[in-house]
């Protein structure tokens, strides 16, 4: 089946998937197999203290793949600067210029508002797409001439907001109040989570924690054993994700509910694919193009 909607347009990649931004883990070798796997591979930048670092990276990324990729940078909100490391929007300028000029056309930024950042890459000719909580940053997010937003869901990991809502809400809410791709994320992980963010009106998935038990992923043994086993409707992790001051919590989204063992990342995303375009014929869709296009 051809995939055709906003954002396979924009990026190039065959099935309408995004890497999500990953600390630590989010390097060149991971990415690379997202991408091989026809989603959109991402580098994250906040894994690469120095450019010459970032560049390696890189040039790895693309000794690894020649399909598309994207790279993000993590910006650290203010308040936070004061209590611990972290990077502001005007360290990442000498890396963009740098990805521009190696040819990334595709930038996610993520974390704090990047006007100076999102600027640049327009004026580049590049793709900019900012990852927001809630639909006020969201709103914020076009006006300032994102080309898409990720909308992550309350179910998902990472800062949680007072006002952030399910998946579900932000995505089909999204469909009204914005004009510009939208990228759904938070508690996807399987092919019936996919198919359900594109009919409530997204134009493509991010996958972040459900991507972390992968065979390609460099995180431990121990973690992704712990994401194959956890319980999702255990109080313990229950209180966990849905905190409102869970902060940088390493605690993986309900997405890992669908984990129930470790595979390769190429097999994990076909597996989506392939359940996916099962349920549609069952449903009788028989046509050979998923157009979202015309929606």
């Amino acid at each position: 089946m051809i995939w055709k909607t906003r954002i396979t347009q924009m990026t190039g990649v065959k099935f309408p998937l995004i890497m999500g931004a990953f600390a630590v883990i989010g390097t060149a070798e991971f990415a690379s197999a997202f991408s091989n796997a026809d989603g959109l591979g991402i580098i994250t930048a906040i894994n690469y203290p120095k450019i010459e670092s970032f560049q390696s990276g890189i040039e790895k990324m693309m000794t690894l793949t020649d399909k598309p990729f994207g790279v993000n940078f993590t910006i650290t909100p203010p308040y936070l600067l004061k209590n611990r490391r972290g990077r502001t929007e005007e360290s990442y300028y000498d890396f963009l210029n740098l990805a521009i000029d190696m040819g990334v056309k595709v930038f996610t930024t993520s974390a704090y508002q990047t006007p100076g950042l999102g600027n640049k890459i327009k004026e580049a000719g590049c793709y900019w797409f900012h990852k927001c909580a809630t639909m006020k940053h969201a709103i914020a997010a076009q006006k300032m001439g994102a080309d898409a937003v990720t909308l992550v869901g309350l179910e998902g990991t990472g800062f949680k907001n007072p006002t952030q809502n399910t998946t579900l809400v932000n995505i089909t809410m999204a469909r009204r109040l914005l004009n510009l791709p939208i990228i759904a994320a938070g508690g996807i992980g399987d092919a019936r989570g996919f198919l359900g963010a594109l009919a409530m009106g997204a134009d493509a998935v991010c996958l972040g924690s459900s991507i972390i038990a992968t065979l390609e992923s460099p995180a431990s043994k121990n973690w992704k054993d712990q994401i194959v086993i956890q319980d999702i409707f255990d109080e313990k992790y229950y209180r966990k994700i849905f905190h409102l001051e869970l902060k940088d919590s390493p605690i993986a989204s309900m997405a890992i509910g669908h984990i129930k063992e470790i595979l390769p990342i190429k097999d994990f995303i076909d597996n989506i694919i392939n359940e996916t375009e099962r349920v549609l014929k069952s449903w009788g869709f028989r046509s050979a193009t998923f157009n979202t296009l015309k929606n």
